[in-house]
């Protein structure tokens, strides 16, 4: 399998986990489908695909002139030469396509727990695929007022 079809498998694997999230009702058969058909198929794949780049077993099809990939590297420059690869740079997406469905999970069911309608946690949902830690920053801000107010109740 190639890296450009690799790239499109991830992304069509966290769309349709994105499009459960935003469109399905909330229910538990929903959120483990997400969690594991989508954020867990996600971790595989990195783990494969990191696994046999850092192994040698596979080419991460680098640039032309461009330094080889040293794992043990983790300076900017040793990590540039991961990126400047088709291998690291599906890797890379891969990583964030995870970790953003999973942040996305976590955010639906808080703000299903705080009683945000899904009207409201759509914003949310949606700046958390688009720009990750932008969309969880901006709901930890939102959801301060009310987890403080909920714990003040329930004291």
């Amino acid at each position: 399998m190639t890296w450009n079809a690799l790239f499109g498998l991830t992304n069509l694997v966290a769309l349709l986990g994105w499009a459960a999230l935003l469109l399905l009702p909330r229910r538990p058969l929903t959120h483990s489908f997400i969690l594991f058909a989508g954020v867990g198929l996600l971790c595989l794949a990195y783990t494969v695909m990191l696994g046999l780049t850092v192994s040698g077993t596979v080419d991460p099809a680098g640039q032309p002139g461009a330094a080889p990939f040293d794992p043990s590297d983790y300076s900017i420059a040793g990590l540039r030469s991961l990126f400047l690869s088709d291998g690291g740079l599906v890797i890379g997406w891969t990583h964030y396509l995870a970790f953003d469905l999973f942040v996305g999970l976590w955010i639906g069911r808080d703000a299903d727990h705080k009683g945000y309608s899904r009207l409201v946690q759509a914003p949310f949902l949606l700046l958390t695929f688009l720009a990750g830690p932008l969309g969880l920053l901006l709901w930890l801000a939102v959801r301060d007022r009310r987890a403080r107010r909920l714990a003040k109740s329930a004291g």
